[in-house]
């Protein structure tokens, strides 16, 4: 098979399977935290002291790849931008909004959230690895995408494609979206991410309390995890039995 075959195959096997690498990152996340912990890590015993506010910094670092995730979902029309894994899906090119300036700004949303995740860890070594592993997985990700799309809509990708940067966005080329923002396709597509994120980051500073008798947990995350778990369930519950959340092409 030759290496342009053999990249988009391993790319559409990988697109299949990428619910699977967050658990991934997940266990041996919690492992190189508990690791760092026990053989005090150069940057875990340089932020110790300043726990809760490291805890800030990282959750900001998350909440800004949430943000860009939202933003993409909330200007898209369906079946385009979504969570599929069963095969590529795209019924229209989205060129515009934050499309105009980086062409796959749902996974720069999903590196930005781990990445938060990964520096909680305070283990390097660790937060290196996921960085190399994030950029192989993805990139046949990226370029099975690409593939399909290139066959799909021809010269109109192409173009789009010479102009817009991959994965680091170019914003002063900014157009803005085709579409108004909605919100019910954000919350209907996005609540299960928003949890997860808080529930994770409660895990880790639970591990820090746990291992760490001079240190509590972050009462401020405890309580954005159960508002987000809550709000989780009413909104899986709404989504489930009524039509509050549909929208027309959206």
């Amino acid at each position: 098979m030759a290496l342009q075959e053999e990249l988009e195959s391993q790319g559409n096997w990988l697109f299949r399977r990428r619910s699977l690498l967050p658990l991934i990152v997940l266990f041996v996340g919690i492992w190189a935290q508990i690791f760092t912990i026990h053989t005090s890590g150069i940057l875990f015993s340089t932020v110790l002291p300043y726990w809760q506010g490291y805890e800030c910094l990282c959750l900001f670092i998350s909440l800004a790849g949430m943000v860009i995730r939202m933003y993409t979902v909330g200007h898209t029309p369906v079946s385009t931008s979504g969570r599929n894994t069963a095969k590529q899906v795209a019924d229209s090119l989205n060129t515009t909004g934050i499309y105009s300036v980086v062409r796959h700004p749902l996974y720069l949303g999903n590196f930005l959230m781990w990445l938060g995740i990964a520096l909680l860890t305070c283990n390097i070594g660790f937060t290196v690895a996921f960085v190399l592993g994030y950029w192989i997985y993805y990139e046949r990700i990226m370029y099975a995408e690409e593939q399909f799309l290139r066959r799909k809509f021809g010269d109109v990708y192409l173009n789009w494609a010479e102009r817009t940067p991959a994965f680091f966005p170019r914003f002063r080329q900014f157009t803005p979206s085709d579409l108004p923002f909605s919100w019910k396709k954000v919350v209907k597509k996005e609540k299960n991410g928003v949890f997860a994120l808080f529930l994770l980051f409660s895990l880790f500073d639970f591990i820090v309390a746990w291992q760490i008798t001079s240190v509590s947990a972050n009462p401020g995350l405890c309580a954005m995890t159960l508002v987000s778990g809550i709000g989780y369930l009413v909104l899986k519950y709404i989504k489930k039995h009524t039509r509050l959340l549909n929208e027309p092409g959206r």
